[in-house]
């Protein structure tokens, strides 16, 4: 019979689209007790009674904290307990003992015991979301609307002479306005009819992308003016930048512990390269990538328009680092001054709920 009155313990969730397993470990790592089930509201009030049943539960590690995990880590942290976000099961410890849900629940519960889980997972149901929800949207828009265009000109390209004639050097919006315009048989069937056809309708389409584009970035600039102003007034940043860089920051302001943090999250910090009496650093290509080609744009805006920037740039490659490498040190120095602005952002709504 399992002791509830015991000391520390850790819990560990797998995630799945249709049903969770939910493990307990002790301080030493010996399995105490797990459960399965199912991905619903019912399920998730089930996994927060099982876990409350061990009073010297200390931490929960759940895995796909934003996506499959989402929904049980708003519960469980609703409840007041403690959740670290479990990137990925120990691929040794797979390989030796096989996968199966339950072993993968064990294993998210021994990554927290370890320290190897130490990530807060991200806020899931405040103005971050919102702007990720938002911003996700507009990007799959611009690229299906660039897809929509480049379809347009590939078929003008290959359609009848008259037609690649009456539209060549149009704009994309007075091409696709004067495609949208047009009047193609509605019953094609030669060639050059059924292309007046497609082009019409690829047209118009480009123009509703357009249009949702356009709604899109009004609500983010929305979001943006109303809650991050100091933000939006940092030179060379925009409303998809800082929008990236909050995304990637999450809505929880506990979950980077310093700036040296926040610059590894967005991949601008160098990593030590040194060996012997060589000392050097090399490129840090992980983190998130979205983040850095953010802070890549901001620093390209700044490079073209601030003459501040310019001469920081000169100077590096003066003492001689190349263009690129003298760049990844002006984004990192956006990195350093956008944390704290950062940090405030995420903190004030949190300081209005406890107000």
């Amino acid at each position: 019979m399992v002791n509830h009155k015991q000391g520390l313990v850790y819990g560990g969730i797998d995630t799945h689209v249709d049903t969770h397993h939910v493990a307990v470990v002790d301080a030493h790592g010996r399995p105490l007790g797990d459960i399965q089930i199912p991905a619903t509201t019912v399920g998730y009030r089930t996994a927060v009674r099982f876990l409350q049943s061990w009073p010297g539960l200390a931490v929960v590690g759940v895995e796909c904290t934003g996506s499959y995990g989402a929904a049980v880590t708003r519960e469980i942290t609703t409840a007041g307990m403690t959740v670290r976000e479990v990137n990925r099961p120990n691929r040794f410890d797979r390989r030796n003992r096989g996968k199966t849900d339950t072993f993968d629940a064990y294993s998210a519960a021994e990554a927290v015991l370890s320290g190897r889980a130490t990530a807060a997972p991200k806020g899931a149901d405040g103005l971050v979301e919102s702007m990720r929800v938002l911003r996700t949207t507009r990007s799959s828009a611009v690229k299906e609307r660039t897809a929509t265009i480049n379809q347009i000109k590939a078929m003008l390209i290959a359609g009848p002479a008259d037609l690649r004639t009456r539209y060549q050097g149009l704009s994309n919006s007075k091409l696709t306005t004067a495609l949208a315009a047009s009047r193609p048989n509605r019953t094609p069937v030669t060639a050059a009819e059924t292309t007046r056809y497609a082009l019409r309708v690829l047209a118009r389409r480009w123009l509703l992308l357009t249009e949702q584009i356009l709604d899109l970035t009004t609500h983010l600039d929305r979001l943006l003016s109303e809650h991050a102003p100091d933000l939006m007034a940092v030179f060379g940043a925009g409303t998809d930048t800082i929008a990236q860089l909050l995304i990637t920051a999450g809505g929880n302001p506990d979950r980077m512990r310093s700036e040296s943090a926040f610059a590894s999250l967005t991949g601008t910090c160098p990593i030590p390269a040194s060996s012997g009496k060589t000392n050097r650093y090399r490129l840090n290509r992980a983190g998130d990538r979205q983040a850095n080609s953010a802070l890549y744009r901001i620093a390209i805006v700044r490079l073209r328009y601030d003459q501040a920037t310019r001469d920081y740039v000169q100077r590096r490659m003066a003492e001689g680092k190349t263009k690129l490498e003298a760049i990844r040190c002006v984004k990192r120095y956006i990195a350093r001054q956008t944390y704290p602005l950062i940090c405030d952002t995420l903190q004030a709504p949190k300081q209005a709920l406890i107000a």
